[in-house]
């Protein structure tokens, strides 16, 4: 929906009357952080209908108690000028990242006075979270039974807390329809102008977009760009196996190989493996050589056959294929989002 237009314009020649702009409230508690809360201010703030003259949201900050300094994880305060009454009347309710700290990290139970601030949103509302305000809904039980993501250091925690939750950790959003939930930091802005293009369309989002100096669209299906550390050579179990493949990546590794370097049988070392890095060792080799592709793309100007070769897939067409599967994009895509040209 693009315009804001009402049935009716009045008078012959009078300007066509609009409805109220979309109403967000952000609501924050002390250890906010400071980027995230001006995610939704900056994106949905800038926002204008097509002619430029009309705002198509309110923006809002609210806190959970009464309008106060709120301090954030910084050293920066912010003086808040609405409390949880602002939610009574927001279209959109968005709940920004809090820093670690609180019943919401250790025992999956949100906090009483954040409880009942998102107890005072309005039936039908829009409810969205960044990065770690997942947490924050999920302690309420606002996620039970959905799918849902939150920055990647935090999903596992999301998943032993929250087992009714279908955490997602793969993803940069999940949009499930009037709740919605971003992975960390900068994914908040693809959720934001997600839902720009879901209420304004596309032209509306991406106007929003350049003038932010941000790229107009990432999928929500995209992978979160995780950095996997690498194995100790020394440790124990399958370590040493994995640090000797990941100095081979460019060459032909079998799993018979690896095991033999482990020193285990096929069967063993495929169990073992499994229970210390959650995948078999083909998908592990696999996101290695992943994560050297993107390296690569991202350090040199070396094409992608080159590139492919290097990473031990063989062609241009194999390494477009596993990056697709594993990030969601080409490797064009993703040279072009991370190396911009000169």
């Amino acid at each position: 929906m693009v315009s804001r237009q009402l049935p009716g314009h009045g008078e012959s020649g009078d300007r066509p009357t609009l409805a109220p702009p979309h109403r967000v409230a952000v609501l924050i508690t002390d250890g906010f952080i400071p980027f995230e809360l001006g995610i939704p201010h900056r994106i949905f703030g800038i926002a204008r209908t097509p002619d430029g003259h009309e705002p198509l949201y309110d923006v809002v900050t609210c806190t959970t108690r009464e309008p106060r300094a709120v301090r954030s994880d910084s050293d920066v305060t912010v003086l808040v000028d609405h409390g949880p009454e602002a939610l009574e009347s927001a279209d959109t309710v968005v709940v920004p990242a809090v820093r670690e700290h609180g019943t919401a990290f250790t025992s999956g139970v949100t906090a009483p006075d954040m409880a009942e601030a998102l107890g005072r949103i309005r039936p039908g509302a829009r409810i969205v979270s960044i990065c770690t305000g997942a947490l924050q809904l999920a302690g309420v039980g606002l996620l039970d039974g959905r799918p849902a993501t939150t920055h990647w250091h935090y999903t596992d925690l999301m998943r032993q807390l929250h087992p009714e939750i279908q955490v997602n950790p793969d993803v940069l959003y999940v949009d499930d329809g009037d709740v919605l939930t971003s992975a960390g930091v900068a994914a908040g802005i693809d959720l934001c102008l997600h839902l720009l293009r879901r209420d304004h369309g596309t032209a509306i989002a991406h106007d929003v977009a350049r003038r932010t100096v941000v790229p107009p669209h990432r999928d929500g299906g995209q992978a979160q760009y995780v950095d996997r550390p690498v194995p100790d050579a020394d440790g124990p179990g399958t370590a040493p196996a994995r640090a000797w493949a990941m100095e081979r990546l460019h060459e032909p590794i079998t799993l018979a190989e690896m095991a033999g370097h482990a020193a285990m049988s096929v069967r063993t070392f495929t169990r073992r493996f499994r229970e210390e890095t959650g995948e078999s060792p083909g998908q592990w080799l696999v996101r290695r050589r992943v994560d050297l592709a993107r390296r690569l793309l991202e350090d040199t100007d070396l094409a992608v056959e080159r590139i492919a070769a290097r990473c031990g897939f063989g062609t241009a067409q194999s390494l477009r294929a596993h990056m697709q599967t594993t990030l969601g994009v080409s490797p064009t895509q993703y040279r072009r989002t991370f190396r911009p040209a000169a």
